[in-house]
């Protein structure tokens, strides 16, 4: 009759390879990758576990690990940049990642424990002992101080205080961006064209508020001219540019 063995219970396959990994207090950037798979495929055969999708993702980890071992035997392959590739560093960003998350949910555990010790209590001061101020004697606090030195203090404050402005910073302006996109320029134009159906680029530019407008209602004549909703013409050099919706003239 065996002996039984209670094994520890972990998390999952990743979890593991760290227990492993700070059992035997190995590097994990320089992981003995035939070691830990012999001990790793020692835990999983003596695995008792009635739940086939837990065991499953221990499987894919082995099989993960065998393949290691075998790509570890034959010859480097190298990267683009002509370094060999290691074959374990998938793994190792893998148990990275899951450390970090690991010990974050650690932290968050113990602040949670460290939570559920502190208790509120709502004030009970007597409303007289709250609103109690101590008397102050205002001949003791000023002492020798006199109205001319206050005004000597007061102009020292003030002073400092217009030192402190910077003379070219202090006129600037307050810059703020302005949200024009080109979807609302789209619906612009689109109401503007039901009540002129042929009009003039300066005229439809004139209406716009600022420089960003002019510049977004711009483009979305452009793409409008893309798409062939509106046709463009300018009869003469420097004349006037005149925009015209696709299928007016035609009276469609």
């Amino acid at each position: 009759m065996g002996i039984p063995v209670k094994l520890e219970v972990f998390e999952g396959p990743l979890d593991l390879l760290l227990h492993l990994i700070d059992k035997n207090k190995i590097d994990i950037y320089d992981i003995p990758i035939v070691e830990i798979t012999n001990q790793y495929m020692e835990y999983i055969r003596n695995m008792q576990k009635e739940d086939l999708n837990i065991m499953s993702e221990f499987l894919v980890m082995a099989a993960t690990l065998l393949d290691i071992k075998c790509r570890m035997l034959l010859p480097k392959e190298e990267t683009e940049d002509g370094e060999e590739e290691d074959p374990r560093r998938e793994l190792v960003e893998q148990l990275l990642q899951y450390k970090m998350y690991k010990y974050m949910a650690y932290e968050l555990k113990d602040r949670q424990t460290d939570a559920d010790r502190i208790l509120y209590k709502n004030p009970t001061i007597p409303e007289e002992v709250r609103e109690y101020a101590e008397p102050v004697n205002l001949d003791e606090l000023l002492g020798d101080l006199t109205l001319t030195k206050l005004n000597a203090i007061f102009k020292e404050v003030m002073k400092r205080q217009v030192d402190k402005i910077d003379p070219v910073r202090s006129k600037f302006g307050k810059i703020e961006k302005e949200e024009v996109t080109v979807s609302d320029k789209f619906v612009y134009i689109h109401e503007y064209m039901h009540t002129h159906h042929r009009f003039s680029f300066r005229q439809l530019l004139e209406k716009q508020k600022s420089k960003m407008h002019i510049v977004v209602t711009f483009l979305a004549v452009l793409e409008m001219m893309k798409l062939g909703e509106i046709r463009v013409e300018q009869e003469e050099t420097c004349g006037e540019i005149m925009i015209e919706k696709v299928g007016e003239a035609d009276g469609n």
